[in-house]
C-alpha cells in the first residue's frame, strides 16, 4: 500500500466556509450549518492544491498504530475537550469576534480529565509544555486500544495482537477490486486510518448486522479518486450528483508538502448518507490464509470468520455474510 498523509489536526476546507443559521443536517441539535462559499482556501492555494491527490473520505471513526508496550498497538482518537464553564468562557469570547488566539486557558481547571495513556495528537501546538487547544477550543489526541476494551470494542475487533496483524480494506493488485486482507501492524506504524463498519457513524456503508458485525480498517488516502472534478464548485457538484464515482461522503486531496485539505458533501448543501455508495457497491476479495499464523483465531472473532472466507469474492462490499 502506498503511503500518504496522517490525520493528525482537523483538516481545512478546499473552500472558504461562512455559517447559516438553520439546523445542520450533518449533526443532530446543532442549529447552524457551515457551508463553502465559490472562493478557494488560503492554505489550500499555500499547499499546492491543483498538483494535490484527490482520493475518497471514508466515513468511520478516525485511528492511528504507534508504538505502546513497545510494540505497535491501535489508537483510538479522543479528543480533550473543555468542561461546561470553560467552553461557556470560550464561546462568548468567540462571539465577541476577538481574536481566538488571545483567548487565555487554564490547562490545570479548564479540561475533562483523559485517561494517563492519552497523547496529543503530532501537529497539537505547545506552549509551556502544554498542549494548545486548536481553534473549536479541543485538543485532538490518541488512546491506545487495549485486547478486549468494553469502550473500544468495535476497534478492537479488528486488531490481534497476538499475531501483531490488523483487518485492512484495500485496492486488490486488479484494477476495480477490493481486498480484505490481514495487515502487519508493523507496516502501519505511524498510519491513521479509518475504522468503518456495522457499528459506526450509523454504518452508512451497510457493512455486516446486528447479529454478525463487520468492522474494517481503512488507511487514509487509500482510495485515489480517478476522475475527480476540477477545483471548480459547480463542476464538483455535478461530479458528486451525476456519476457512481462521487457517490462518496467527501474528497480529501493529499498535497507534496503533507498537508489535507478536504470537502464534505456538507459543505455544498448535498445530503449523506446514500442509499447506495461508491465503496459499498464495489466488488472485493477475501484474502486470509490462516496457516500463515501460528496462533487460535477466537472463534467469534473477525478474524476466525475472514479466514473461513478465504479466496471468496462477493460482487458487492456490503455483500459480505459469514456462514452460521
Amino acid at each position: 500500500m502506498r503511503r500518504r498523509g496522517a490525520v493528525q489536526r482537523k483538516l481545512p476546507c478546499l473552500f472558504v466556509t461562512e455559517v447559516k443559521e438553520e439546523p445542520s443536517a450533518k449533526r443532530q441539535r446543532q442549529p447552524f450549518k457551515v457551508l463553502a462559499t465559490e472562493t478557494l482556501n488560503e492554505k489550500a492555494l499555500e499547499a499546492d492544491i491543483y498538483n494535490a491527490i484527490p482520493t475518497e473520505k471514508v466515513d468511520g471513526t478516525c485511528c492511528y498504530v504507534t508504538t505502546y508496550k513497545g510494540r505497535p498497538y491501535l489508537w483510538a482518537r479522543l479528543d480533550r475537550r473543555p468542561n461546561k464553564q470553560a467552553e461557556k468562557r470560550f464561546k462568548q469570547f468567540l462571539y465577541s469576534l476577538e481574536d481566538c488566539k488571545e483567548f487565555i486557558w487554564n490547562f490545570e481547571e479548564d479540561f475533562k480529565p483523559v485517561p494517563d495513556t492519552w497523547i496529543p495528537a503530532k501537529e497539537v501546538e505547545f506552549s509551556n509544555g502544554n498542549p494548545l487547544p486548536d481553534e473549536n477550543g479541543h485538543m485532538p489526541g490518541w488512546v491506545p486500544v487495549e485486547k478486549n476494551s468494553k469502550q473500544y470494542c468495535w476497534h478492537s475487533s479488528v486488531v490481534n495482537y497476538e499475531a501483531e496483524i490488523a483487518l485492512v480494506l484495500k485496492h486488490h493488485a486488479d484494477p476495480g477490486l477490493l481486498e480484505i486482507s490481514p495487515v502487519p501492524l508493523a507496516e502501519l506504524l505511524e498510519q491513521t486510518l479509518e475504522l468503518i463498519g456495522t457499528n459506526i457513524n450509523a454504518n452508512p456503508y451497510g457493512l455486516g448486522s446486528r447479529k454478525q458485525p463487520v468492522h474494517l480498517l481503512v488507511p487514509h488516502g487509500a482510495f485515489e479518486i480517478k476522475n475527480p472534478p476540477t477545483l471548480n464548485q459547480n463542476d464538483i457538484l455535478s461530479w458528486f450528483e451525476g456519476c457512481n464515482e462521487g457517490k462518496v461522503e467527501g474528497i480529501v486531496w493529499h498535497c507534496r508538502d503533507g498537508c489535507l485539505i478536504k470537502l464534505h458533501r456538507h459543505h455544498l448543501g448535498l445530503c449523506w448518507p446514500l442509499a447506495e455508495t461508491y465503496l459499498n457497491s464495489q466488488p472485493v476479495v477475501v484474502s486470509f490464509n490462516r496457516n500463515d499464523y501460528d496462533c487460535d483465531f477466537g472463534p467469534k472473532s473477525l478474524f476466525h470468520h475472514f479466514s473461513n472466507l478465504d479466496g471468496q469474492r462477493f460482487d458487492r462490499l456490503k455483500d459480505i455474510k459469514f456462514d452460521g
